[in-house]
Formats: C-alpha cells, structure tokens, sequence
C-alpha cells in the first residue's frame, strides 16, 4: 500500500467531507497553523480509506509532530452512529508508518495522535489494535477537550428546540424579548469584536485564548465553512461566536460575553441561531468543544455523588473537586443545556522518538 503526500486542497477537502473526518483536519486547520509556526503535511493512502494531516513545530533543531483529532484510519464510521466499516490493517499499517516516517525524517522528538474516535465505541478496540501494534502508546492527558458535548442536529427547529432544557428555552426568549439582534460578521473589524468579547469572558474566568490574528485567519480560511455572529443590544455588541462547520461535523470553537450580554442572555441567542446554520450547511453534529475531564468521567459514570459507598476522599468525591476546580465548569451547563450528549475521547496515543525532549516538554506542560 502506498501513502502519497496531498498537495491539493480542493481533492483533501473533499476526501475528508466523504469520511466523516473533523474540522481540525480540514485543509484551513493546517493553513492557518502554517501562519503560527507549524508545517503541515497531508498522507492519504492510494486506496484512500486512511488519512491524516500531520503538524510538525520545529524548535531548536528538533520538533513536535501532531494530529489534531485524527487519523482517520479505514475502520472508523463515516459518521455519528454508523456501523464502523471493515478495517483494513495493511491500510492503516502503512499510514502510521509513513506518519512515523515522515515525523523522524523532520527530526520530531515525537509524534502525538489525538484520533476522533470515542471511549466505548465500537471503533476503540480496533484503534488501540492498530497503534500499539505500531510502538505508539496511550497518554491519558490530550491537548484537545477530551470530555465534550455533542449534539445531534437532525430534525426541525421544533424538534431542536424541544431538546433544549427549560431553562435554555425560556433564555432564548428572553434574550428575543429583549430586542438583542443577531447578525453575521462580515469584516476583520468584527472578529476582532470577538476577541473583545474573549477577553471579557477571560477577566471573569482563567482560560487561554489565542490572539486576534489567529482568530482573523480561522475566519478568513474557513471561509464559508465558518460562521461569525454578533449580538448587539442598546447599541453595542455585548456577545459573539465563531462556529466551523466541516462535512458532517459542526465546533463551537470560540465565544465570549460582556456583562450585559449576560443579563440578556445574548449567547443564548447566538448559539440558537449557530445550532440552525450549522445543520443548514450540512454538518450532523455539533461538538459544543470541552468541559471539564473530570465532569466528563463524572457524567459518563451515571451515578450521583455519594453512591456506591462513596467517600469525601473517595475517587468520585476527588473528581468533584477536580471538575469544581476547572475554569470550564462553569460554562458545563450552558453547553449541557443544549440537550446534547456527554461524550470523552480516546487516549492520546504518543510515539516517542528521543526521550529526553519528550520528558521535558511532558515536565513543561505539553503546550503545543
């Protein structure tokens, strides 16, 4: 089997919209980490049933090499809920090796893979199979959201809106009620209004956020594929979001408030009209993009604290306090609110290459 590298983005992009495969191996996703740092690389195998974009960050003469929520391997379902297909495993030896070729040959210290697969899902075995046939091994902590909310968006809006709990319903309304317009950005101008709109939520809360250039450039390279949404109310814009949507597969990538979208309920609002547009162009489902792991572990467990003769030092009790302690928790019920599933990935699957840099950006923090 042989494993070509893809230079054409129309063909890539197409490829990845027939599998089912995910916004961050879109084409636009390797583009816009060019612009930051990264080499991208795109290996599709001749029969086309396995693929992967490929980031490498060089650094001081070695480097990092990454898959952002891939590959896609020949076993994996085309979609949400599809029956995954046979496996070929001489298709998916041959792009792990040219993966692990091709990391080497850039001088990466390692070669990490985040595959969009989820933890109890027919697929799982068969990916754990396949890569640690292939010397890789499964790391616990990811760099994407592990834990997350997924959304299936078929149906009417009547039957969306139904999913929503109560208490979203009656928070779109209000924020209707109150006159908050929506519109769609059109200009860098407004998505710098969304980096505003970050750090608003960012004083309020402890999590990263990148800068307003990086975020110009996913607008600008997505292209059609991205939504950009303001709500403006007495006059000023008080909440946005920036939405990708990619074949079958819609993220809420980025969002923020001012207090006074708060009181109105303004990202209620935006992410009603988000939900709609993003089955319009034909994605399948919403990822709502990270809560807490350990919400995540708590929710997927399905019993209420204290059960199963749980204890205040207790694994369950710890957990509670790991989710209280995250920044995200806070948003885990506006993005739960939505009638969407709990989901959690599988490991991190890592190929180390040279220790000692791997130790040490593991000690660092595993920042890329």
């Amino acid at each position: 089997m042989r494993v070509t590298e893809q230079t054409e983005a129309a063909r890539w992009d197409a490829r990845l919209r027939e599998s089912g495969g995910h916004p961050l191996q879109a084409w636009a996703w390797g583009a816009l980490k060019e612009r930051f740092g990264w080499q991208a690389h795109r290996l599709w195998t001749d029969d086309g049933r396995a693929a992967a974009q490929l980031l490498i960050r060089p650094y001081r003469g070695i480097g990092a090499a990454y898959v952002p929520r891939g590959p896609l391997l020949s076993g994996e379902p085309a979609a949400a809920g599809d029956p995954a297909t046979n496996a070929d495993a001489a298709t998916d030896a041959a792009l792990l090796d040219a993966l692990q070729g091709l990391a080497r040959r850039r001088r990466a210290a390692f070669l990490r893979l985040e595959p969009d697969v989820m933890a109890g899902s027919p697929a799982e075995k068969s990916l754990d199979s396949a890569l640690t046939g292939r010397g890789f091994r499964a790391v616990q902590r990811t760099l994407q959201p592990r834990a997350s909310v997924r959304l299936d968006l078929a149906g009417s809006d009547d039957e969306l809106r139904r999913g929503l709990s109560k208490g979203h319903r009656a928070d779109v309304r209000r924020a209707e009620k109150a006159d908050v317009e929506v519109r769609r950005g059109a200009s860098e101008a407004d998505v710098d209004l969304l980096h505003a709109m970050m750090r608003a939520t960012q004083a309020r809360k402890t999590f990263g956020i990148h800068s307003a250039a990086y975020y110009r450039a996913a607008w600008r390279l997505y292209g059609d594929d991205a939504l950009l949404l303001l709500a403006r109310h007495d006059g000023a814009v008080v909440a946005a979001s920036l939405v990708l949507s990619f074949g079958r597969q819609a993220v809420y990538l980025a969002a923020g408030s001012s207090p006074a979208g708060l009181q109105v309920r303004a990202s209620h609002l935006l992410q009603w009209h988000a939900l709609r547009w993003a089955r319009d162009h034909g994605a399948q489902t919403y990822d709502l993009w990270g809560i807490p792991d350990a919400r995540g572990r708590l929710e997927l467990a399905g019993t209420p604290a204290g059960d199963e003769g749980d204890t205040a030092d207790g694994p369950r009790a710890a957990l509670e306090r790991a989710a209280a302690a995250d920044p995200l928790d806070g948003v885990f019920r506006f993005k739960k609110g939505w009638g969407g599933e709990v989901v959690r990935s599988v490991p991190a699957y890592d190929r180390v290459f040279f220790p000692p840099a791997y130790w040490f950006w593991r000690w660092r923090g595993q920042s890329l």
